[in-house]
């Protein structure tokens, strides 16, 4: 990171940042082109270690590129606030943003496929519990990214 002061190394600051937004930005690697894909989450955090989970079709370039290339980018971001100046040259804004990289996988267990789902629904609407049909379980997909590095930063 160029700007080590802006660093937040907190594990408490970082996951109640990561707690509080809503939207995740995956970025996958396709054959010299970068698709990034704008995601809903939920979050584990265990023994100093990360865990997302995101949901989608069973089809599709998102599907398919974490079947066949797993590493990926990722990046959360928010409390964007523009700082206005007399001088086009003196805007700034202050944020917090968190990026990395890790490794995805397919959730095959339907028992994880629920915990992953639950803490999606946890992330966006607060509730810790919801009912699944059989149908909806197996006609998900649902990921789980592996955080292998991150970092934090605030201005």
């Amino acid at each position: 990171m160029r700007r080590n002061d802006r660093e937040i190394t907190d594990s408490n600051i970082i996951e109640k940042f990561i707690a509080t937004e809503q939207i995740m930005r995956v970025a996958f690697y396709d054959q010299g082109d970068i698709y990034i894909v704008p995601v809903n989450y939920g979050y584990v955090y265990a023994d100093g270690n990360y865990s997302f989970y995101f949901h989608g079709a069973k089809a599709g370039r998102k599907y398919e590129l974490a079947k066949s290339i797993p590493t990926v980018g990722f990046e959360i971001d928010g409390n964007y606030k523009l700082l206005e100046s007399e001088s086009a040259c003196n805007f700034s804004a202050t944020f917090q943003s968190v990026i990395g990289t890790g490794r995805l996988c397919l959730v095959e267990d339907d028992d994880e496929k629920i915990r992953g789902l639950n803490t999606i629904m946890k992330q966006t609407t607060h509730k810790t519990e919801c009912k699944y049909s059989d149908e909806m379980v197996k006609a998900v997909a649902v990921f789980r990214l592996n955080v292998e590095k991150m970092s934090c930063k605030a201005k």
